[in-house]
């Protein structure tokens, strides 16, 4: 996946506010990639599992600081389209 992130994560983690963009974008287009900053100490794999918890999504892949997540969108009919 080729991909940029949409989302960053840096020094505050996960804020609600966070937590519902990323919700919403993953309503949107079903697949998130998430960046973590160098200034966040939180482990990737931890925030991967609060993220997937809090927006009932799955982590399809943690590599380095990066982070993908799926949630299977609404309409059964629409493609995943990536960016």
């Amino acid at each position: 996946m080729n991909t940029e992130p949409i989302f960053r994560i840096g020094k505050s983690s996960i804020t609600p506010e966070f937590t519902q963009a990323v919700s919403e974008a993953l309503a949107a287009r079903e697949l998130v990639k998430i960046a973590v900053l160098q200034n966040c100490t939180d482990d990737p794999h931890e925030l991967a599992q609060t993220i997937s918890e809090r927006t009932h999504s799955q982590v399809v892949q943690v590599i380095g600081k990066k982070i993908v997540l799926y949630k299977e969108g609404k309409d059964k009919n629409k493609k995943i389209v990536l960016p």
